[in-house]
């Protein structure tokens, strides 16, 4: 599974660690994933990768949790 937010499409930022010494390393910042189980457009439950700024404004609809009878 990738490391890419399936409602905005986030993904790793790349960069340098820079060290005191002005030493340069590649290196990732990696986006905040949850997993979270939604409703989509077919009505059917999946379970996805979603970075936590689409979760906090809304972006997704979270589905209810099944409720076992008998």
């Amino acid at each position: 599974m990738s490391r890419v937010c399936h409602t905005c499409g986030k993904g790793p930022g790349t960069g340098n660690s820079v060290s005191h010494a002005n030493n340069k390393t590649r290196r990732r910042w990696l986006p905040n994933l949850q997993t979270v189980k939604i409703v989509d457009e077919h009505g059917e439950r999946r379970r996805v990768r979603v970075c936590t700024r689409c979760i906090s404004a809304g972006k997704i609809a979270k589905a209810p949790p099944v409720t076992v009878q008998g």
